[in-house]
């Protein structure tokens, strides 16, 4: 897997990425959503480099241009709910790309700290030949981008597979090195060094969906 780290490059993402961090900030919802959103349009552009362009003859009211624009041939991935303004982000940019969607969600039985993951809603296109990124803000065990990937195996083989996330541990980072084919591209924000016990990132940002959308039963 070929990781794309970003936290240590000077740039406007670590603005948005504090503001994510900070207890205080983290009290205006949409200011969260929002700053979820715009690293997720940085990731694309970053990753848009590495897509495949065609030069094509672009009419203009006193001629042609030639320019190099990408194969329009991407399919958006996000798992729910968590993923959405991240998924946005992406959207803003890859404007004409196909979606998909996914609902994974951790089940800790009897309160423990064990978990599994578990799948219950997924609507996506067909992926033969397509260039598929899935985005999921937290990647923290990596045990949910594991069952996603084993869901998206009904709807065909993509060329490409990209991962894009906002913040991840070490451990999660390694772990789907280990489950995603090796020519995958992860795009990440930042990595943290270390989990809880029940596989929450430290020191990270705590729930992303419930600081985005609100507390869950």
């Amino acid at each position: 897997m070929v990781v794309h780290h970003f936290e240590n490059e000077n740039s406007l993402l670590n603005k948005f990425l504090a503001e994510m961090r900070d207890v205080q900030v983290q009290k205006d919802p949409m200011r969260f959503r929002r700053n979820i959103e715009r690293i997720g349009e940085i990731l694309s552009y970053e990753l848009s480099k590495s897509l495949d362009y065609n030069v094509t003859a672009v009419k203009t009211p006193f001629g042609t241009k030639e320019m190099a624009l990408p194969e329009n041939n991407l399919v958006l991935c996000s798992v729910l709910r968590a993923g959405l303004p991240l998924h946005q982000g992406l959207l803003n940019y890859f404007d004409q790309a196909e979606n998909a969607f996914i609902s994974a969600y951790r089940h800790h039985p009897e309160a423990r700290d064990e978990f599994e993951v578990i799948v219950k809603y997924f609507a996506a296109p067909k992926l033969d030949g397509k260039v598929l990124v899935l985005t999921d803000p937290m990647l923290a065990t990596g045990r949910t981008l594991e069952n996603v990937l084993d869901a998206l195996k009904s709807h065909g083989s993509p060329k490409q597979i990209h991962i894009i996330s906002v913040i991840g541990s070490q451990d999660g980072v390694n772990y789907i090195k280990n489950v995603f084919p090796k020519n995958t591209h992860l795009w990440i924000a930042a990595i943290d060094a270390e989990l809880t016990s029940r596989g929450y990132i430290v020191p990270g940002l705590g729930d992303a969906g419930d600081l985005a959308f609100g507390e869950k039963l």
